[in-house]
């Protein structure tokens, strides 16, 4: 099988928009795949909210990051895209995460030119740095990889911030820099979306958050628009936090989830998900009976 760069790579060359929606742990993302998505996105807030008990605060590490995409990457055989937030500091230090989440088998990620800490991108008052300290950071993130195929998607939250102009002086300076993906956050409207794909060259991602900023377009609308990735970082965690609090209320008054049946998979099946067949046959062919048995 290729290289999950390899294959996102192979993804961005051909027609149609790719989907990723955003895991924060093993069990999203093989949902994902499974769904039969071609790519899982994980999701920086997701991580730090699920993983870790924060808010998406700039609170996660680039350790802590890098381990929760390791993990999602090993689980399943799509590309994936991880959040890099800022880099994690300076020249060196965006080097090394590049460095480290090339060796956790992701196929790309995403970096911002938020100032430190930084914040959710539908959050208000946030600050963006220089246009020229990111092209720096772009570049080293640029030099860093091993692989060619790695992509970089280069995250400006100046819309919200500096306004228009600044924001397309940024992407144009970030592709020059050597940006794979360009990826405007918070974009506000239909109109501005459309200015966007027209002003810019490189492959546009759009940031689907249900209760953020931007227009709830469906993916073929943002096909249609000229976008090429759309990730959906929000969706599962969001509806996640709804249905186990509604889950646990109705255990606190009834003292039960009978007749919640339902509504869940078989503990089997759970297992099952993650490969519990495979796994046992594995361990079965092992097993002394089944070295006897071979000629």
């Amino acid at each position: 099988m290729p290289h999950p760069a390899t294959q996102l790579r192979k993804l961005l060359r051909e027609p149609g928009i790719i989907m990723a929606p955003g895991a924060y742990d093993c069990l999203t993302a093989r949902i994902i795949q499974n769904a039969g998505f071609p790519a899982v996105n994980m999701t920086g807030a997701g991580t730090s909210v699920a993983a870790l008990g924060y808010p998406d605060l700039a609170l996660a590490t680039m350790s802590e990051m890098v381990g929760n995409a390791a993990g999602i990457a090993a689980t399943v055989d799509v590309p994936v895209i991880a959040d890099a937030d800022t880099g994690y500091g300076g020249i060196l230090n965006i080097q090394r995460t590049i460095r480290q989440y090339q060796r956790a088998g992701v196929a790309g990620v995403h970096i911002e030119d938020q100032e430190f800490p930084k914040r959710c991108g539908h959050l208000d008052n946030k600050r963006v740095i220089g246009i020229d300290e990111m092209v720096g950071k772009i570049r080293a993130a640029v030099d860093a990889r091993t692989d060619d195929d790695f992509v970089i998607i280069v995250r400006t939250d100046a819309l919200a911030v500096t306004g228009w102009d600044d924001t397309m002086r940024r992407c144009e300076a970030f592709t020059r820099a050597g940006a794979d993906v360009l990826f405007v956050e918070a974009i506000r409207s239909p109109e501005e979306a459309e200015r966007v794909v027209a002003s810019v060259e490189v492959p546009l991602l759009y940031n689907f958050v249900e209760t953020g900023k931007s227009p709830l377009f469906t993916a073929r609308e943002l096909e249609q628009l000229g976008f090429k990735l759309v990730i959906y970082p929000g969706s599962a965690i969001l509806t996640v936090s709804k249905v186990v609090a509604g889950l646990m209320e109705e255990l606190k008054v009834k003292g039960t989830t009978a007749h919640l049946v339902d509504n869940m998979v078989t503990l089997q099946d759970c297992f099952e998900l993650m490969g519990l067949s495979e796994m046992l046959a594995t361990d079965e062919s092992y097993s002394a009976e089944a070295m006897h048995a071979q000629p």
